[in-house]
C-alpha cells in the first residue's frame, strides 16, 4: 500500500487530521492578548515598586555614610563629594533608575539626601524621594508619603 492510499484509508476510518484550525488559533491569540493586557501594567507597577524600594535602601545607606562622615569630621560639608560612587546611584550597575545626591543647602550640621528618578523611573508617581539629617522623609510626587516610603 502506498503512502497516499494509507492517508485515504485513515481518513475513511474516522481518524482526524492533526493540527489546529484557524479559529482555534485566533481564540488562543485572543486569550493571550487579554492576559497580556491585564498582566503587563501589573508587572510594570511591581518593577517600579522594587526600584523605589532599592532607592529607599540606597538613601538610608547614604544617610549612614553621612553620619559616619560627620562623626569623623564634625561636619556634613564635603560628605557628598566623599560619598562612594556605589552610593550615588541605584542600582549600582545596570540601567540607572535613581541618582542619589546631597541637595543644595547642606550645612555643617544638616543635610538633605535626594533620590532623583532617572531613565525608566522618570515620571514616577512618587517623584524625588528625600530624607533629612533628622530622619524626616519626603517625596515630590503626587502619591502619598506612606505609599512611597512603604
Amino acid at each position: 500500500m502506498t503512502y497516499r492510499n494509507t492517508q485515504a484509508a485513515r481518513s475513511r476510518q474516522g481518524h482526524p487530521h492533526q493540527g489546529f484550525t484557524l479559529l482555534e488559533l485566533m481564540i488562543t491569540v485572543g486569550i493571550v492578548s487579554i492576559l497580556a493586557t491585564i498582566a503587563l501594567p501589573s508587572y510594570t507597577a511591581y518593577i517600579d515598586r522594587a526600584r523605589r524600594a532599592e532607592a529607599r535602601t540606597a538613601l538610608l545607606d547614604a544617610a549612614q555614610f553621612m553620619q559616619r562622615f560627620y562623626a569623623a569630621n564634625n561636619t556634613y560639608v564635603g560628605a557628598g563629594t566623599a560619598m562612594p560612587a556605589a552610593l550615588k546611584r541605584t542600582p549600582a550597575n545596570g540601567t540607572q533608575a535613581y541618582a542619589i545626591q546631597v541637595a543644595a543647602g547642606a550645612t555643617a550640621t544638616s543635610y538633605t539626601l535626594q533620590a532623583v528618578p532617572q531613565g525608566p523611573m522618570t515620571g514616577d508617581e512618587c517623584g524625588t524621594l528625600s530624607i533629612t539629617s533628622t530622619g524626616v522623609r519626603g517625596r515630590t510626587g503626587s502619591q502619598t508619603l506612606e505609599r512611597c516610603w512603604k
